[in-house]
């Protein structure tokens, strides 16, 4: 039986889980509202301040989906009881970022500016013009805003420039010697 989809959930106090019919599920919290269907072969029980997994099978796809949802509501509440929060960094002279709006406009040295959307689910904040914050509830969604960001400009090893994760290591080279 897989590892992680039998280790059960717990749930913070203000956090609910319903369950409509057999596949949809709906986690509430705090912080927002959020909704998933649930593979075929894999059943919920709800208990009290917990939930557990089940598959009905042994198939190849049932096994490999068990831990797969478990890890997927595990974010779930995690993201509607406490958030999550991605941190991205732009190094460069003359790299900046700024919120117009309903987008991220960068400034990364191209002829012309980049204007990202911004989904309505998440909370984009920048500092200093060059320190960007993301949050939300949803952990995918906010790990892909932040993935595609990153994907404008990703940090090059000569110079160091780029659009990086807060605290990534960027492995320098040394570039062309002069003989």
């Amino acid at each position: 039986m897989s590892r992680i989809g039998k280790k059960e959930i717990g749930l913070p106090e203000k956090v609910e889980i319903k369950v409509q019919g057999d596949s949809s599920l709906t986690v509430e919290g705090p912080k927002g509202k959020l909704e998933w269907a649930l593979p075929e072969g894999i059943s919920i029980e709800l208990g009290e301040g917990i939930v557990q997994l089940t598959r009905s099978s042994e198939e190849r796809k049932t096994r490999a989906m068990h831990g797969t949802a478990r890890s997927l509501i595990a974010n779930m509440v995690e993201g509607v009881s406490n958030g999550f929060v991605k941190e991205l960094e732009i190094q460069g002279v003359g790299f900046r970022a700024t919120v117009k709006g309903s987008a991220l406009d960068l400034s990364l040295g191209f002829s012309h500016p980049v204007l990202h959307p911004i989904p309505s689910e998440l909370k984009v904040s920048v500092e200093e013009n060059t320190k960007i914050k993301v949050e939300g509830i949803d952990k995918q969604l906010v790990g892909q805003f932040a993935a595609d960001v990153r994907s404008y400009y990703p940090p090059e090893p000569y110079k160091g420039k780029g659009v990086r994760y807060k605290g990534e290591y960027v492995r320098r080279k040394q570039g062309k010697s002069v003989k």
